[in-house]
């Protein structure tokens, strides 16, 4: 097994000559007498000025405003940061800057409908076109738009249509249920609804009609349904009242570019509504503004991403997750992006490389999750695909084990910047990211993000390097949330964030930082394994359990008992073909013990047939956790917020069979 911290890429001198953060970094030289000779001098900058730093951002970007900024910062106190008081910008009409007629913008590929691409020209006519026609239907800024569609073009041009108004946009994917999907917009209460007939994933069809017009039923404040035939033809739609069909307003085209007046509103203005994960109870709807998002897609896309007008980004994911989020912020820089709804194994677990063959991705992103399927599928991309386009994979969703970093480089080219992210819907960012001027660490996210004071701190608080701590923000972000929706005197997002630490952000995940500025998670904070003292993260079992050839997966939980006790247990999946035995049992045992600590061992190791998994793909740890010890699974799961429902039939048995004699009478094996 490949050690933590093993150097996998060096960049050469001319690929770094050719980044935009060297292009940032002269450009600082030049106008403002800033020199800087590593990336970390740069970030000690970037957080010891902050003010400074963003507002070089706003210039770097020549970021515009009908008004100017009285201030970059008002209030440095968290929660309640006020960032460029007195502008009024638009985030869309930045992105229509870029692009130049005939060339692609979208590519888009679907189990629906195969191969197609948009380009700028079609883009951005069809943006200004139904943004029209949404200020025709009465849309105001601040109002709600939410969408229930799926990764196709329609959904970035329905978010662009709607952002360029002023008004806020919010989506679900359509493999989320109806109750999934009330629990989110019924909080928002959106004005205008988006809606798809269904979708196909693997193969099978899932008409969603029905659940459509039960949505718009209990939607009671939705006035306009604008539909999407994507499985069923124009006149086999969801009988709705008053609905109309996205094709028709988009060949109205009333209005050109030029004569478009894009709403430009304050830069704390909110753009868009995302959600909590879901596993525990209702969802919270997390607000960003306007022009936090704008500034900051802007830094992470340009400079942690290296992002050109030139790149052409491919990043695996769902309309409910923050990836699309990023992913359609891309086209600020100019990029194109590749989209694909559909099973990314499916017809064959190459589907998504035979896309980025196709369009001649240069960055592509997935979680660790995919590449693991990979890995187990024995595919190597490099053998079935061509892959020479690809520059950069960036991974997201989920902590990237040191072997997940040493197959990339096994299996699809050895000169690649691979890039590890780690941030959250709650900023729509990174915290911990890549930059393609530093080497590549296994299992290690190269940088913290420019701007981004982060640090692992103790628990009483005090700040840490090469050892495990919780992560935190001392110092606001332009993307952090201004609220929570509906969230009175922002008590929710007090809790969420500044509960333990008064004052200072707490994303609750287990960070360490390295020496030489490099970053480790080590999964979430609250799903910790506490044992007799020493703290670990979960992700550290599941690199030893998984490199065992008769291993599928695995989920580790740790569990209070009565008198100061605890339990600590492992469930694994198996491979087809092997056995379930006492030999492997000590096989995994004397493996974890071998790479870790005799702390690290398992009180006992049970077989299940899958890892709950959420829809994005991060195991159930809490939600499985709080089940075993007795929270009723309503209180700890929602099952239409996971990829895998039945999985959790496994453990609601095992809390009422095998755990309440556990409490009693602590079992090793």
């Amino acid at each position: 097994m490949i050690e933590e911290g093993t150097v996998l890429w060096k960049p050469s001198e001319s690929f770094k000559e050719n980044t935009n953060i060297v292009a940032y970094m002269t450009w600082l030289q030049k106008e403002k007498g800033l020199e800087f000779n590593n990336y970390n001098a740069l970030w000690e900058w970037s957080v010891h000025e902050l003010e400074d730093f963003w507002e070089s951002i706003w210039e770097y970007f020549d970021i515009q405003s009908s008004t100017p900024y009285q201030a970059v910062l008002e209030n440095k106190e968290m929660p309640g940061t006020t960032w460029f008081p007195g502008t009024t910008l638009n985030y869309v009409e930045h992105i229509m800057r870029q692009g130049e007629p005939g060339k692609v913008a979208l590519f888009h590929d679907s189990e629906v409908r195969g191969h197609g691409e948009m380009t700028w020209d079609t883009f951005k006519t069809q943006v200004v076109t139904l943004a029209n026609e949404l200020r025709k239907m009465g849309v105001k800024p601040g109002e709600r738009v939410a969408a229930y569609l799926p990764n196709i073009p329609e959904t970035v041009v329905a978010m662009m249509a709607t952002m360029s108004v002023g008004a806020v946009w919010s989506s679900c994917s359509p493999d989320f249920g109806s109750r999934s999907v009330l629990d989110r917009l019924q909080q928002i209460e959106p004005k205008v609804l988006f809606t798809i007939d269904g979708y196909q994933y693997g193969g099978k069809a899932f008409d969603r009609r029905e659940e459509v017009l039960h949505i718009t039923e209990t939607l009671t404040t939705v006035e306009h349904v604008i539909q999407v035939p994507y499985l069923f033809s124009k006149d086999d739609q969801s009988n709705i009242a008053n609905a109309v069909i996205l094709d028709d307003l988009l060949n109205k085209r009333e209005v050109t570019l030029e004569e478009f007046a894009f709403e430009r509103v304050p830069f704390d203005h909110p753009l868009q509504i995302m959600y909590s994960s879901g596993t525990t109870g209702i969802p919270k709807a997390i607000v960003h503004s306007h022009g936090g998002i704008l500034i900051e897609s802007y830094k992470i896309l340009t400079f942690h991403a290296n992002l050109t007008p030139e790149s052409r980004m491919f990043f695996y994911t769902t309309t409910g997750w923050m990836m699309f989020n990023i992913l359609t912020s891309g086209l600020l820089t100019g990029s194109a992006l590749v989209l694909y709804d559909g099973n990314p194994a499916y017809p064959h677990i190459g589907k998504l490389w035979e896309i980025a063959e196709r369009t001649k991705t240069t960055a592509f992103g997935a979680s660790p999750m995919y590449v693991n399927l990979m890995k187990k599928a024995g595919l190597s991309p490099k053998e079935k695909y061509d892959v020479s386009n690809i520059e950069s994979i960036i991974l997201s969703g989920a902590p990237a084990s040191p072997e997940v970093f040493e197959w990339v480089y096994d299996n699809v080219k050895q000169d690649l910047w691979l890039s590890s992210q780690s941030g959250g819907t709650d900023i729509c960012s990174g915290f911990v990211t890549g930059v393609p001027i530093e080497p590549v660490y296994a299992g290690e996210m190269q940088v913290r993000g420019l701007g981004v004071d982060v640090h692992a701190y103790t628990d009483d608080g005090n700040s840490i390097v090469d050892d495990v701590g919780e992560l935190v923000v001392l110092q606001p972000m332009p993307s952090m949330p201004i609220y929570f929706w509906n969230d009175e005197d922002d008590k929710r997002l007090s809790e969420s964030y500044f509960d333990i630490f008064p004052g200072i952000w707490r994303q609750g995940d287990n960070l360490k930082i390295t020496s030489r500025g490099t970053c480790i998670i080590y999964g979430r904070s609250d799903s910790t394994l506490n044992r007799h003292g020493v703290r670990m993260g979960t992700s550290e079992i599941y690199a030893a359990v998984e490199s065992i050839e008769e291993i599928q997966d695995s989920i580790i939980i740790n569990l209070d008992l009565p008198n100061s006790r605890s339990f600590m247990p492992l469930f694994v999946a198996l491979k087809p073909g092997y056995e379930f035995d006492d030999a492997l049992k000590d096989k995994i045992k004397d493996t974890i013990r071998a790479f870790f600590s005799p702390k690290h061992v398992p009180d006992t190791i049970y077989l299940i047939q899958q890892v709950p998994y959420t829809l994005t793909g991060k195991k159930m740890e809490v939600p499985v956790r709080k089940i075993v010890a007795g929270v009723s699974e309503e209180k700890a799961a929602n099952r239409d917020a996971m990829a895998n429902p039945t999985s959790l039939d496994y453990f609601v048995a095992y809390s009422k069979n095998e755990f309440p004699a556990i409490k009693n009478e602590k079992i090793i094996e």
